[in-house]
């Protein structure tokens, strides 16, 4: 039996350049959390743009199960990042 399809996401921002760090230390020096693209769109649209799960859900072109999912990820990432000062990558799936 083969692994199942996965659904292709709709990420309607290129947030690939992005990086943050604590103040003070060198990148070099810090452990990396990386968040996926998908991640960053569910926290663009659940967070700065305010929609309900349904609608990010939607606008990915995925199920909402799926969405609450992929939100509680990248928050858990974020906050993980912020609390114990690692850095923090935005990356492409392969």
């Amino acid at each position: 039996m083969s692994p199942r399809r996965k659904i292709a996401r709709n990420i309607e921002a290129d947030h690939s350049a992005v990086c943050f760090k604590p103040c003070g230390t060198r990148r070099k020096e810090l452990e990396i959390v990386y968040l996926f693209e998908d991640e960053m769109e569910a926290i663009r649209l659940a967070d700065y743009e305010g929609l309900y799960q349904q609608e990010c859900a939607e606008r990915m072109g995925i199920s909402r199960p799926t969405f609450s999912r992929l939100i509680e990820r990248a928050r858990k990432k974020t906050a993980d990042a912020l609390l114990h000062t690692k850095a923090l990558n935005i990356k492409i799936k392969e």
